[in-house]
């Protein structure tokens, strides 16, 4: 694939927050993701997730916007057990885990500020 842009491989998802602290913790305890900075006068936090290159960051807001838009779907080895130790901590899942023999299984969850989420495990076998 051309690169006419200069892609350099990073990536960072923004999204929006009522508590930049509640936030950072559930982030941090659920999902593994790490604080890079913060910028306190801007409302602004980074994270580091366990993908290479690839990070979020939260905008804190009074209403955060969170339908429509892209979901963050991140890639697992064995979604069951991924699933059953988020719901173990609480987390809140839409319906049971999705599968499409031979592709893929998807699970839908969601953060404290209702910002969808998704796992998903290739069942291709080119993973």
């Amino acid at each position: 694939m051309q690169n006419e842009l200069g892609f350099d491989g990073g990536l960072t998802c923004a999204m929006q927050c009522t508590d930049l602290d509640t936030t950072a913790a559930w982030y941090r305890t659920h999902l593994g993701f790490g604080e890079l900075y913060r910028v306190a006068d801007m409302g602004w936090a980074e994270f580091q997730t366990p993908v290479t290159r690839v990070n979020v960051g939260f905008s804190q807001v009074d209403e955060p916007e969170v339908k429509g838009g892209a979901t963050l779907t991140f890639g697992v080895s064995d979604i069951d057990i991924s699933r059953a130790t988020l719901e173990a901590k609480g987390v809140r899942f839409d319906g049971e885990t999705i599968s499409l023999p031979g592709m893929v299984r998807l699970a839908t969850f969601y953060d404290p500020d209702g910002n969808k989420l998704m796992l998903y495990q290739d069942l291709s076998g080119q993973s």
